[in-house]
């Protein structure tokens, strides 16, 4: 390899590693709403998976039946995390095609 050609590499490495930054940084900023059945549970997560609400519907709240309100907090729980997967998988995934592997 010539050594101009090495250079001209590595600047495009490094212009991509600060677009995949700039990616990641804004996928962390994002909402996502995750919900279980007839939203009777509706959590908020960012990008980055930190939960920053949560919301729960009166009738989801059963007192004889506490085991129901846990199963509906983890659908929407999980339905955040697989739309927060799906979306990084989207935005980040074109970064790992065609990359060599180490």
């Amino acid at each position: 390899m010539m050594p101009g050609n090495m250079q001209g590499m590595m600047k495009k490495v490094q212009k991509m590693q600060k677009q995949m930054q700039k990616d990641q940084e804004e996928l962390n900023q994002t909402e996502f709403a995750g919900q279980a059945t007839n939203e009777e549970v509706v959590v908020k997560m960012t990008g980055d998976k930190k939960m920053t609400d949560i919301a729960i519907k009166e009738e989801a709240i059963d007192p004889d039946d506490p085991e129901m309100l846990q199963d509906l907090i983890i659908m929407a729980v999980n339905d955040a995390m697989d739309k927060i997967d799906q979306k990084t998988q989207a935005v980040l995934g074109k970064y790992s095609k065609g990359m060599p592997r180490m």
